[in-house]
């Protein structure tokens, strides 16, 4: 009987081609997607990738898009800032750690009608997954947007709190801490696309 293939398992090879800061190469995007000149408030999201029993998950790739702080996107229709273009990626380290440098994203308006809350979103990819896991990043000083939110308001609210990173004051500014369980009690809400 054949053994895996590539086109079978993620293996440890996706990582050289969209992380290869980890390999001694420059990297493609990072985890610094607004820099000084970028109008809006700027804050830092962390936190672990952690698998279904806690334990780090090391190698895991997290790509984060965005809009604005006016809640505008960096597309050419979208109007959004010039030097903002929204979207990053970072491999965890040895901890399971990552760390994006951006502005709080806007309001945008929902397809049905209404705002959105500010929210980010993220894509996981690691080991042992053959596809990518899809999930969002919202804002605990946002509670009332956080209410209108028609994306959060069909997650059962028992489980909202894996999506609603906890905000903190640090000496560079205001830093957003949500860890991302991949399985497990505490697993993190993910959505299908």
């Amino acid at each position: 009987m054949p053994g895996q293939t590539p086109s079978q398992t993620v293996g440890p090879f996706f990582a050289y081609g969209l992380t290869p800061e980890h390999y001694g190469r420059s990297h493609l995007a990072d985890g610094r997607i607004a820099g000084p000149e970028v109008p809006g408030e700027h804050i830092v999201i962390t936190g672990r990738v952690l698998d279904g029993e806690g334990a780090a998950v090391p190698d895991a790739m997290l790509e984060l898009w965005q809009a604005d702080a006016k809640g505008r996107f960096a597309h050419p229709l979208g109007g959004g800032e010039a030097d903002f273009h929204g979207f990053g990626r970072v491999g965890t380290d040895d901890e399971g750690r990552f760390r994006f440098e951006t502005v709080k994203p806007g309001r945008l308006a929902a397809p049905e009608g209404g705002l959105q809350a500010p929210h980010v979103g993220l894509i996981v990819t690691a080991r042992g997954l053959l596809g990518h896991l899809f999930t969002r990043l919202y804002f605990a000083d946002e509670a009332a947007a956080n209410a209108e939110d028609p994306v959060l308001a069909r997650v059962p609210k028992a489980r909202r709190g894996t999506l609603i990173a906890a905000r903190c004051e640090a000496p560079g500014g205001p830093v957003y801490r949500l860890d991302i369980h991949l399985q497990g009690e505490r697993e993190t809400v993910f959505f299908d696309v």
